[in-house]
């Protein structure tokens, strides 16, 4: 530095220029507004946030779901995880979970501190997809029928489901199916069990038509698909003899019955008699009455006798080729009577087998064989009667006409009705076609057992029969603790349900207490309280005879009835109670596509009444007649009005019930026979009109 320039040390201070400074005072003034505002905010946001928090409640929302769930909740809610902090008010609640329903609701939040709302969503239904083999497999979920497989995109909805599988000719398919929901898909496979099983079988020659229960299935020699159960299998082949087995086929167990052999076909003899209606005899064995068919075994002669009441017997031998066919007549010669007729009034016109033979008193020489008598004249009752003529030996028939007023009075009344309001209807069988019957079936029908012997019968006496079964109402009358008890929950013991789980003894009992309730000589003898026999003459009520029994049941016209509908097996309609579908879980056979909507008995008179206006004769439940069991003998001699043994060990059974089902039991010919009680056996009243 310059001396010049340099300053004196000790020379005094100066001083600067002074501006103020004003402007710059007014900037930084203006700067700390701004700020101000900002930290009054801040305090009040503070105060606002702390006043919230100092408020709040603390709400839990736990959401129960397989998936993660969104929760939404209307107003101010501050979320920390499963909690939220709100103040005390009402609040909607929306919840979304894959696989659920939308859930929404409502959630009042108190000013408790700490709280907690459960939400339970629903899962949305399951897609299932069914798969069987076979296919068209109905698919039944709880009882519903939802279609047949295959079935795709099943919704179900989640938990547990009874599934059924149905497929005709298989077994059904029951199992318990967790449906897990959520739109998850499941699949089940199911590969049904075949509901038969394999029969192998071939004939000698062959080529025989093979038939299962009636109907043909095939031809020998062949492998059969055989649906289980008890079967009647039979072999047919022209010019051969048709051969028949009963088999008891088990679902998957195959069966191998070998080569059958056929023998040579029977020939055929078409037998007829003049009159017809003649008993027929091949080697001392009873076959029925004329007009019938004979089978005649080839290769040898056999003894044929032909014979009917009132004509000589014809006797002979006839031999047939096999498989031959053969039609012949016999003329019966008529064995002659002698029956003198004393007839008053004198003007009265007498008619035999509804021919008249003139007017008042005479004798006539008639065949040696039953004449229905008819005795008329205007303003008097008519008599009938049956007379049988006897060779060598006159008879006196007296008839002494009545006014008809007089005759009215005397005569028995056609319905009577007992103590118990039991109905029973008056039958002449003597005044049918079919007053001399065949009792039995034939060799060749389907389903006949070994006791069904063919035997010539007769009914002269006329008889009272009750329309209906007895029912547990009536029975308790007689004894008031009988239980018919139940089956698998279906009761028997209703008041209109036929009484069942009786003795023949209980019923014959029961019998005897009603006649002498109505002053009637009691039908059966009885020693401290055990039927030991009975008075063929007494009129006080009993159970049908067989004979009865079987011309109730099967006389329509001048025919005899082998099914309670006709001939033709099975039944087109409900025509009576059996063991339809509905009763399979407790009869395990069943009569396939028959419906009677009746698992057990039925109450009396549930189905229409026969021609004879009788009810359930031919099922409902099976009945007791009166006869001791026997197998009838083949001798061909006629039985009139047969009673059967005083007494015996077993007593028979007469018609099918609602446990039976087979072509066998249908039948109007089928028989059994016990003597204890059982759930499917009842009973109905008879009587002798005189």
């Amino acid at each position: 530095m310059s001396p010049a320039n340099q300053e004196d040390p000790l020379s005094p201070i100066q001083p600067s220029a002074f501006q103020p400074l004003g402007n710059e005072v007014e900037v930084k003034k203006s700067g700390i507004a701004p700020l101000r505002l900002l930290l009054a905010a801040t305090a009040l946001i503070f105060i606002v946030v702390m006043g919230f928090l100092l408020t709040a409640s603390s709400l839990q929302i736990i959401v129960e779901s397989e998936s993660q769930a969104e929760v939404t909740i209307s107003g101010l809610a501050l979320p920390f995880g499963e909690r939220y902090l709100l103040r005390p008010g009402d609040y909607s609640v929306a919840v979304e979970a894959p696989g659920y329903h939308h859930f929404d609701t409502v959630v009042t939040v108190t000013d408790g501190d700490s709280q907690s709302a459960t939400l339970v969503l629903q899962p949305l239904p399951g897609v299932v997809t069914v798969e069987t083999r076979p296919t068209g497999t109905r698919v039944l979920v709880d009882g519903q029928h939802l279609g047949d497989t295959p079935l795709a995109d099943l919704a179900l909805e989640p938990g547990e489901r009874q599934v059924r599988l149905e497929a005709d000719r298989y077994l059904p398919h029951e199992q318990v199916l967790d449906v897990t929901g959520r739109q998850v898909p499941q699949q089940l496979s199911v590969d049904l069990q075949p509901a038969w099983a394999q029969l192998s079988l071939s004939s000698e020659p062959a080529g025989a038509d093979i038939l299962v229960d009636g109907e043909i299935v095939g031809v020998t020699p062949t492998v059969l698909e055989v649906i289980q159960g008890d079967r009647q299998l039979m072999l047919q082949l022209p010019t051969y003899a048709s051969w028949q087995q009963d088999l008891v086929v088990t679902a998957g167990q195959p069966q191998d019955l070998g080569t059958i052999k056929l023998q040579p076909a029977a020939g055929l003899l078409q037998l007829a008699s003049t009159p017809n209606g003649a008993n027929v005899t091949l080697d001392g064995e009873f076959q029925g009455q004329t007009p019938l068919e004979l089978e005649i075994t080839p290769g040898r002669p056999h003894r044929l006798a032909v014979f009917r009441p009132g004509y000589r017997r014809h006797s002979e031998a006839v031999e047939l080729a096999a498989a031959a066919v053969e039609a012949r007549t016999i003329r019966l010669r008529a064995q002659l009577g002698e029956v003198k007729f004393r007839i008053s009034p004198a003007q009265a016109i007498l008619r035999v087998n509804g021919k008249p033979q003139g007017k008042g008193s005479q004798v006539l020489s008639l065949p040696a064989v039953a004449q229905r008598v008819e005795i008329s004249l205007d303003g008097y009752a008519p008599v009938k009667r049956t007379v049988t003529p006897r060779p060598g030996l006159q008879q006196l028939v007296e008839v002494s006409l009545q006014t008809a007023a007089e005759a009215k009075a005397a005569r028995n009344k056609p319905e009577i009705t007992t103590a118990l309001g039991q109905t029973l209807l008056l039958f002449h069988p003597a005044d049918s076609p079919t007053a001399n019957f065949s009792m039995g079936a034939s060799r060749r029908e389907p389903g006949r057992r070994a006791n069904e012997v063919l035997h010539p019968v007769a009914l002269s006496r006329s008889f009272y029969l009750q329309t209906t079964e007895v029912t547990n109402a009536q029975f308790r009358l007689f004894t008031g603790a009988h239980d018919s008890g139940q089956i698998e929950g279906n009761s028997l013991n209703r008041d209109h349900q036929p009484v069942v789980q009786i003795s023949w003894q209980q019923a014959a009992a029961f019998s005897n207490w009603l006649s002498k309730r109505e002053g009637l000589p009691p039908f059966y003898r009885e020693t401290n309280g055990i039927i030991t026999g009975y008075n063929p003459s007494s009129t006080g009520y009993r159970m049908p005879t067989e004979t009865e029994w079987a011309w109730a049941a099967r006389s329509n016209g001048d025919s005899l009835l082998k099914f309670p509908w006709g001939e033709n097996f099975p039944p087109s309609t409900a025509v009576e109670n059996y063991a339809d579908s509905s009763s399979a879980y407790v009869t395990g056979r069943v009569l396939s596509a028959y419906k009677d909507g009746h698992v057990t008995s039925a109450p009396v008179a549930s189905f229409p009444a026969s021609s004879k206006r009788l009810y359930d004769l031919g099922g409902n439940v099976a009945e007791w007649v009166h006869d001791v069991y026997s197998i009838p003998s083949a001798n061909g001699s006629l039985q009139t009005d047969p009673l059967g043994a005083q007494s015996g060990d077993n007593y028979v059974i007469r018609g099918a019930s609602w446990s039976h089902s087979r072509i066998a039991e249908l039948r109007l010919s089928y028989r059994d026979y016990g003597q204890a009680g059982r759930d499917d056996v009842g009973f109905r009243i008879a009587r002798y009109a005189e």
